[in-house]
């Protein structure tokens, strides 16, 4: 079985540049690393990260929920300029990748191969990924994110959080998708903020519980 193989593409404006999402490779270790040695992305995260063996752990994890459809992680990347001014929400062949709960953990957009991508792609700006378990079914998911200590201050993840949103909607809407979250820890205001520009509202407050110290807001986003 084989993973999905979408990336969306995200157009820039007058101030920023586009994005790209692209699943995460093998060879991100070395970029995985260097994120998780940030404080500012270490302390919200429940799973740290000391080295190589660590972050191949953490990719493989990506991977595995990509093939038993639990998880899609995205490394945001910066689109060459060549590409930027390109908004697509879909895979490389421009289908809006509509493959059912199914094509999560199937065949869905896998119009080219993956090493045609370096082409499309630029520096690893951060981390997106929405998620799915037992308890919430295939009607909610949860998104979560991370921006690396460099590409902060663009708007990289509200752009990134609205552009996974809006096609998750789409993708999913015939598996009953209708209802994203988004949970941070009450003094993540960062986290706040992106909820609030992207539509996510607020829901109520969540308890403190293990890993997580502090208590969370839960905001949400339903599809039109």
């Amino acid at each position: 079985m084989t993973g999905m193989t979408e990336t969306l593409r995200v157009a820039g404006t007058a101030a920023t540049g586009g994005l790209v999402l692209r699943p995460w490779r093998a060879d991100d270790v070395e970029t995985v690393i260097e994120a998780y040695g940030d404080p500012e992305i270490s302390r919200w995260t429940a799973r740290p990260i000391k080295g190589a063996e660590d972050a191949r752990c953490w990719l493989d994890i990506q991977r595995r929920g990509r093939e038993n459809g639990t998880r899609l992680s995205f490394a945001v990347c910066a689109a060459p300029e060549a590409h930027a001014e390109q908004a697509v929400y879909a895979d490389r062949s421009g289908r809006s990748g509509r493959s059912g709960r199914s094509g999560r953990s199937g065949r869905s957009g896998q119009s080219g191969r993956g090493d045609q991508l370096g082409s499309l792609e630029g520096l690893v700006l951060g981390n997106i990924s929405l998620r799915w378990t037992d308890a919430s079914g295939p009607g909610s998911a949860e998104v979560g994110y991370w921006v690396m200590t460099h590409a902060r201050g663009q708007g990289v993840a509200p752009r990134a959080v609205e552009a996974l949103s809006r096609w998750s909607f789409a993708t999913f809407a015939d598996d009953g998708l209708r209802r994203i979250e988004l949970i941070h820890q009450v003094d993540n205001l960062a986290s706040c903020r992106v909820a609030a520009k992207t539509g996510y509202l607020f829901e109520r407050l969540l308890p403190a519980e293990p890993p997580y110290p502090r208590d969370g807001h839960l905001h949400v986003r339903e599809a039109d």
